[in-house]
């Protein structure tokens, strides 16, 4: 079930931003345009993943947790450096009009 959880014109690319949906508290990324979606919280030591900084290199975008530098991939949610090992939840994105809805 897709629910609006902002509007476009909240995130400038490059941007992300938590947001609190049916009791799951989910990151969202503004990538060149496209907009991506994860669990907020870091699976090494809770922080909160939208307050990272996005890196793109090529096809790939990661988000860098802000505490301790673990990086997660923003397509695939996969920990791709230390300290995290674990993999972060993603959630399917669509845009209608000026609204970013997440499938919660």
């Amino acid at each position: 079930m897709f629910v609006k959880a902002l509007s476009k014109s909240e995130l400038q690319p490059g941007q992300g931003k938590a947001v609190e949906l049916q009791g799951k508290k989910i990151a969202v990324f503004n990538v060149n345009g496209a907009f991506r979606a994860i669990d907020d919280t870091c699976t090494h030591d809770e922080a909160s993943l939208a307050e990272g900084t996005v890196q793109c290199e090529g096809e790939t975008c990661v988000v860098e947790c802000p505490w301790h530098g673990a990086h997660f991939d923003l397509k695939s949610g996969a920990a791709v450096t230390l300290p995290a090992v674990t993999a972060v939840k993603t959630y399917a994105v669509r845009v209608e009009g000026d609204a970013v809805e997440i499938d919660v």
